[in-house]
């Protein structure tokens, strides 16, 4: 049976807010979002993301308003690692198990809960369909996931670091330089 779950988090990294509204299944995640952010220019993000078994993502979809107008981005990932964005395939990603949406913290929770990395030792690499915010475009992001005690699990992607902290179901709750959670939601 899935829990739901809403979560709102300052994004220091955005100057920013987003609130996230989850249901989480044994197997399986599917949220909807909020965001707003002042940096790198002002923008609002709308999204929605459903995993299928494993946490593995199906379908990410955003929607970007900037002084640059409106960008909607429709990722799809067929299960054998293919994706495509807006219909085109992304070759760049292809075995990429997950996406990364920019700015979100959010999204850390799937490589997180597969593996089960907040709660036991271990260390996975990833490669990660990254979408940069606000413009949506769809990048290869090689990440690293190190479990470095209950809840708490180091992020290494290029020459970026930070050690987030999680809860029991895999949510973030501090990801310094990043985002904190409000309260205990």
């Amino acid at each position: 049976m899935a829990t739901s779950r809403v979560i709102t988090w300052e994004v220091s990294a955005s100057n920013g807010l987003e609130t996230a509204w989850a249901e989480l299944g044994a197997d399986a995640l599917r949220t909807r979002g909020r965001a707003v952010g002042t940096s790198p220019q002002p923008y609002w993000i709308s999204y929605e993301l459903d995993t299928a078994d494993g946490f593995v993502t199906r379908r990410l979809r955003v929607t970007a308003e900037s002084a640059d107008g409106v960008r909607t981005l429709e990722l799809r990932h067929d299960g054998a690692g293919r994706w495509t964005a807006n219909g085109e395939r992304l070759p760049d990603v292809e075995g990429a198990l997950d996406c990364d949406l920019g700015l979100c913290p959010l999204t850390n929770t799937m490589p997180v809960l597969r593996h089960g990395l907040h709660l036991s030792p271990g260390e996975r690499k990833f490669l990660m369909a990254w979408v940069s915010v606000p413009d949506l475009t769809v990048l290869p992001s090689r990440q690293t996931y190190t479990h470095l005690g209950q809840g708490r699990v180091r992020f290494v992607s290029g020459d970026f670091r930070s050690d987030i902290t999680f809860d029991g179901d895999g949510f973030v709750m501090d990801y310094p330089g990043m985002a904190t959670r409000f309260g205990r939601s």
